[in-house]
């Protein structure tokens, strides 16, 4: 099963903090706790979900790889929670819940943790991702490769620095809020005063009212624009996959997170080589003399040519590999290999003087063929790869 993005399993932003994805993991593991939810799978599941997803988020190391690349660039680094029993779990991440969690609710202070009162946080706006595709070629994705592209986006508005008022003085705190982005409304309910802190309607969370708005952005902030990013690509990069530059997307409107900007790789098929992952794979031709008295040849690789020795005797569909002459894997030392896959060539005209040749070798007895025990059928082959 696709696994979840980790933010939107512990229901945070990318821009949370390392406090709001704790609290966010807290909270997750209070809902899914299983002495709260006695037999039910899905919420086993989901605990050992958030646990994964804290994993990776609480580590800046992990964290950065992940808003880069995803799931795809974590590679073995991600922890397996599936199959962990909850005190190993609890252990592992004690230091969030006092050591206190471990076996059912007292680390909770009863449903204490339910309580909240408002946050005194202004909204943060946040700008519009931009998502574009990059086009290579393997010999650029056999090494780290910085490449410049102009984006044309939402650029913060010079005139007015993204503020969007016309100048500091059109600029109030908003009389409804008072400056803190929200309002709170309490109701009575059979567990008592719930305090409920939602968006101020009459500044959209910003906690500022403008008066005259900036007039070459009208109020937004933003205006029309382009910028030249330096995108590094790592080597290893696979057709499809995603990375993202962290706010490199558009601004926001009136200061806030600009966006993120997302590229999609996509890698060109290669003339000569094919690919399977950080593995390569490449059909050479050899004459009938060369597989029968061996030779000293050269073969193509993504970096130049090298040289391999091809032995006496050597039968059509023979596998050389070549160590580390592959493709290198994202953010790792793991080199793939080149596997060259040898085929004897058979001319399909001859000479009078060539056919006079070879009827003659014909006749000889090592010119008869004579395949070993382990040599094995097309049929054989299929068979025992599907086994």
């Amino acid at each position: 099963m696709e696994k979840r993005d980790y933010y939107e399993v512990l229901g945070v932003s990318k821009e949370a903090s390392a406090d709001e994805i704790k609290k966010a993991y807290r909270k997750k593991a209070m809902q899914y706790h299983p002495d709260r939810n006695p037999g039910n799978k899905e919420a086993e599941e989901k605990f050992k979900e958030a646990a994964e997803a804290y994993d990776v988020l609480s580590n800046p190391d992990k964290k950065a790889r992940y808003d880069q690349f995803g799931h795809a660039g974590m590679g073995n680094d991600a922890s397996d929670f599936s199959g962990m029993n909850f005190n190993d779990i609890f252990s592992h991440f004690a230091d969030i819940f006092g050591g206190g969690f471990g076996g059912g609710f007292s680390g909770f202070s009863g449903f204490g943790g339910f309580g909240g009162g408002a946050s005194q946080q202004r909204r943060v706006r946040r700008g519009g991702d931009i998502r574009i595709k990059v086009k290579l070629n393997l010999e650029e994705v056999a090494a780290p490769l910085e490449k410049k592209i102009k984006i044309n986006k939402q650029v913060t508005c010079p005139h007015c620095h993204g503020t969007g008022a016309k100048d500091p003085n059109s600029v109030t705190t908003c009389p409804d809020c008072h400056g803190s982005g929200q309002v709170v409304r309490q109701q009575r309910s059979m567990f008592g005063i719930i305090q409920q802190a939602t968006v101020c309607p009459k500044c959209g969370g910003s906690g500022e009212i403008i008066k005259d708005s900036c007039p070459h952005c009208h109020g937004n902030g933003t205006v029309s624009g382009e910028e030249i990013i330096t995108v590094n690509i790592p080597a290893g990069v696979d057709n499809g996959m995603q990375m993202t530059v962290p706010q490199k997307g558009h601004a926001a409107q009136r200061g806030g997170v600009n966006g993120d900007l997302l590229v999609v790789f996509e890698v060109a098929d290669h003339p000569v080589f094919e690919r399977d992952g950080n593995n390569l794979y490449l059909n050479y031709y050899v004459s009938i003399p060369q597989a029968a008295l061996g030779a000293s040849v050269e073969v193509p690789t993504l970096t130049g040519k090298v040289k391999i020795k091809i032995a006496p005797g050597t039968q059509s569909g023979q596998i050389l590999r070549l160590q580390g002459k592959g493709l290198p894997q994202v953010n790792s030392r793991n080199v793939g290999d080149l596997i060259v896959n040898v085929n004897v060539w058979t001319p399909k005209s001859l000479t009078k003087e060539e056919k006079a040749m070879l009827e003659q070798l014909s006749t000889h007895e090592n010119f008869v063929p004579k395949p070993g025990k382990n040599d094995k059928s097309v049929f054989n082959r299929v068979r025992q790869f599907f086994q």
